[in-house]
């Protein structure tokens, strides 16, 4: 059972597993915290079975990044690791979620991937942001309808995406290896450590991001529909 959040989030960023949200965009998390945005993740499983993990271990890892993170508010919605569709049933569960949490913005993971899950997720996610709006249906809570869908970058295909938009996470990034770290069992047990280690690779992306747009390290993001700005000021 889900509880709802202490503040009105503008941020919702929903992920398969626990660790794709911090992979995505933790810099950007943090980022939007500093300046005064409200920030949640919500899990959809609990990213287990993996090689080196136990449900255990996975929710401690999880409570420490999420405390890195500072975020307002964290949940899972309790769907099945590998195996993950985009049923009517996960649809409803997922829908009246939305409907609890009222979000602004929904952040998905990029809609291309070799990984299930993450195809999955994102299909779910976007039924499940149209069925929040439906009226006279037996979803609990109100209507609502969140106003935008974005994409995080966390894939498993060896590809570049064209971005709509770059966030200069350049302050940030150490703290952003600090909370991956935290998923010690995913990125660091049972894995080379000699160069380049996954870390490596993770920080090597983000300094590619931020070349694109002159920083140090950036998070890259998709949209199906163009994101607007208000000022020029906003480019960098």
């Amino acid at each position: 059972m889900l509880t709802p959040p202490p503040v009105r989030l503008d941020l919702l960023v929903v992920a398969p597993h626990p660790d794709d949200a911090e992979l995505g965009m933790a810099g950007t998390m943090l980022r939007c915290k500093q300046e005064g945005l409200a920030v949640g993740v919500l899990d959809l499983t609990d990213g287990e079975p993996t090689p080196q993990g136990t449900p255990e271990l996975r929710a401690e890892e999880t409570a420490a990044a999420t405390r890195l993170l500072g975020i307002d508010w964290r949940g899972n919605l309790g769907l099945v690791n590998r195996q993950l569709e985009h049923t009517m049933a996960a649809r409803a569960r997922l829908a009246g979620a939305l409907r609890l949490l009222r979000p602004r913005w929904i952040f998905a993971p990029y809609w291309v991937d070799a990984h299930p899950d993450h195809v999955a997720a994102t299909q779910l996610i976007e039924a499940a942001r149209f069925w929040a709006k439906l009226t006279k249906s037996d979803l609990p809570g109100d209507p609502y309808y969140p106003e935008r869908i974005w994409y995080y970058l966390c894939m498993h295909l060896r590809q570049v995406v064209q971005p709509a938009f770059v966030v200069d996470i350049s302050p940030y990034w150490e703290q952003k290896r600090a909370i991956i770290e935290c998923y010690r069992s995913q990125f660091i047990a049972g894995r080379p450590q000699t160069p380049p280690t996954m870390i490596d690779r993770i920080r090597d992306q983000a300094a590619y991001w931020g070349w694109t747009i002159g920083t140090a390290y950036g998070e890259a993001f998709a949209s199906r529909e163009p994101p607007g700005l208000r000022s020029l000021r906003d480019l960098c």
